[in-house]
């Protein structure tokens, strides 16, 4: 089968590898019909790395696929279910895992990332990280349920309570997914921050009530006439933005931390965050999400395939990766 694989240092390849095969009694044997491009993957393939990989695996870590063959202990999947995966792979016995902070694991692996994942035309995975999803959701609805997963935790997160600003730093896939989250949810103004031109005007079209360039506004001033006090949450969508978000949020407000970056290093004043008694929450993939956003793309909300701009063939995924870089797309998927 043909596959993108991850050699270290930035190094990558579409290749031939043997397809893979049922080992163990819960494995299940997937054809991939489509999967998605990460800012996850562009951070593995950055020199120095912003996230950690596994040298030799096959990347891809969001991705909608059939069921081919399962394990003798399957029970809840059958050949030609439609199905989501969730890559995270949790033990299950560690104390976070006890504890129910799942996301937490200490023998956390990830398909894609440490184990080999759906940027290929077949994948095998644990039927615990398998959802069944109904063929009637749209391919490229369907290959987003796993970072719209980690977007409704951050949300959950964020105790949002319907009539309170957000501000969203960055219109990336994972900024604009907050966007229409939160407008869904009762949240205005929502405040959108990107340099991007074509990130903003999508961001217009998903109902941003302000798509700011950073480059052109004072975004604290801007914030501020918004929403009188400042924004009631701020999400970075970015992994780097936490000083910025911090001036942007009111008194006693949120700032989630969604975006990650292994190269993010920013000084901090303390005494900010104290005097104005603001809440820093991180938030990490997810724990309960996945069958909640399974249940929500079959309603057809959000309109995920919205955010697709461009597909490619796995062969010519190259030019997926250059788009995304060159911020001329929201979200590529890939074909195999």
């Amino acid at each position: 089968m043909r596959a993108v694989v991850f050699h270290g240092d930035g190094e990558w390849g579409v290749e031939s590898r043997p397809s893979p095969e049922i080992r163990n009694e819960d494995d299940v044997l997937l054809k991939v019909e489509r999967a998605s491009i990460c800012g996850t993957d562009l951070h593995i393939l950055s020199v120095p790395p912003g996230h950690p990989a596994t040298p030799g695996t096959i990347l891809g870590h969001e991705y909608v696929a059939t069921v081919v063959a399962t394990g003798p202990s399957v029970r809840h999947l059958h050949p030609g279910d439609r199905v989501v995966i969730d890559p995270n792979i949790t033990c299950g016995f560690c104390e976070y895992c006890r504890l129910g902070f799942s996301n937490m694991c200490e023998n956390m692996t990830t398909l894609g990332i440490f184990r080999h994942g759906g940027l290929a035309e077949w994948n095998v995975a644990p039927a615990k990280a398998v959802h069944k999803i109904s063929p009637q959701v749209p391919l490229d609805r369907a290959t987003l349920a796993e970072p719209f997963s980690c977007v409704l935790h951050s949300f959950e997160r964020s105790a949002f309570v319907p009539g309170e600003s957000v501000t969203i730093l960055g219109a990336g896939p994972i900024g604009l997914m907050f966007l229409m989250l939160y407008k869904a949810a009762g949240a205005y103004p929502v405040c959108v921050v990107e340099r991007a031109e074509f990130r903003r005007r999508m961001a217009e079209r998903l109902g941003a009530d302000a798509a700011l360039n950073p480059e052109v506004h004072d975004i604290a001033r801007e914030i501020t006439t918004r929403t009188r006090l400042g924004a009631d949450i701020v999400v970075d969508a970015v992994g780097t933005l936490l000083p910025e978000a911090l001036q942007l949020v009111r008194r006693g407000g949120r700032v989630i931390l969604f975006g990650m970056d292994l190269r993010a290093e920013r000084e901090l004043n303390q005494y900010w965050i104290t005097r104005h008694e603001i809440s820093v929450l991180g938030s990490y993939i997810q724990r309960t999400a996945f069958p909640k956003v399974v249940r929500m793309l079959e309603a057809g909300f959000p309109p995920l395939e919205q955010l697709v701009t461009h597909r490619v063939d796995l062969e010519a995924i190259g030019e997926g990766f250059r788009l995304l870089r060159a911020g001329e797309a929201i979200k590529v998927a890939v074909i195999p």
